[in-house]
């Protein structure tokens, strides 16, 4: 079994980004892929619980916005499930 983690938008991308301007998608997109190079150290990344996993929060653009993963180590992969925003 290989270490690689994925990343992909849950439900689908029309669902979590469809509305939103190039440019927010490309961003959420480039820290998709960096939260899948961390692997399990994605769970660590920005706000949500310190332990047990769970929804965690991510700031993007500097706080005009965020984004909310999963990270769920038993399936190596990263859950991108809202972006808000807000610019």
């Amino acid at each position: 079994m290989s270490d690689a983690w994925s990343w992909h938008y849950n439900p689908d991308a029309q669902h979590v980004v469809g509305d939103l301007p190039g440019g927010v998608v490309a961003e959420v997109e480039r820290l998709a892929e960096q939260l899948a190079v961390l692997g399990r150290d994605a769970c660590e990344v920005g706000r949500g619980p310190l332990e047990g996993g769970g929804l965690r929060t991510l700031d993007i653009f500097g706080g005009r916005g965020f984004l909310m993963f999963l990270a769920p180590e038993r399936l190596r992969e990263i859950s991108v499930v809202r972006v808000v925003w807000l610019g």
